[in-house]
Formats: structure tokens, C-alpha cells, sequence
């Protein structure tokens, strides 16, 4: 089951909700959420934070998904600069390794 990240319109209806003093599991259903996941922002808004912080720490910990950038030593990249230079295409250069 592959999970979709909360949205803006969702977040300010949690955030209205816990200011309202709304049950979590209630605002869960309204939105066809989990309740785990509506938990989760309750918590993060009862140490006093707002909405605009946790989706800002949200975007600061989504920089960290994703693949790395790939880093070739400086024999890969003489190679490879010195085929493209003899007309090579990228999937033969590939290949020939």
C-alpha cells in the first residue's frame, strides 16, 4: 500500500480540529485517514508548534529521500570524456566497461 503525504487543505482541517478539541480518530474518518497519522500531527502540535512548522520540518526531512548524487573518480570520467571524444553514444560507453 503505497502512502500519500497529508496536504495543505488536510493539515488545516487537523489543525482546526485539535484547536476545536475534535477526537483525532473523528477527524481521521472525516478526511479517510488513518488515525495513526492524524495522531501523529496532534502530537506535534501539542509541544506548541503550528501547521507552517511541521510542514516546514516536513520539506527540511524530504530533502534527505531520494537517490544520492552518483560521484565518478577521476579515471571513470577520463574514460568516459575520451570515448565521447572518439564519437562513443552513452550506451556503448556503457556496455564496453
Amino acid at each position: 500500500m503505497t502512502y500519500t503525504h497529508l496536504t495543505t487543505n488536510e493539515l488545516t482541517i487537523i489543525a482546526h480540529s485539535f484547536v476545536q478539541k475534535l477526537k483525532a480518530y473523528r477527524v481521521a474518518q472525516m478526511i479517510n485517514r488513518c488515525a495513526e497519522t492524524v495522531y501523529r500531527v496532534y502530537r506535534y502540535l501539542e509541544t506548541g508548534a503550528s501547521i507552517a512548522d511541521y510542514q516546514d520540518h516536513y520539506m527540511r526531512n524530504k530533502q534527505h529521500c531520494g537517490r544520492k548524487r552518483t560521484q565518478l573518480s577521476l579515471a571513470e570520467l577520463t574514460y568516459i570524456n575520451d570515448k565521447i571524444a572518439q564519437g562513443w553514444t552513452p550506451d556503448t560507453i556503457y556496455w564496453a566497461r
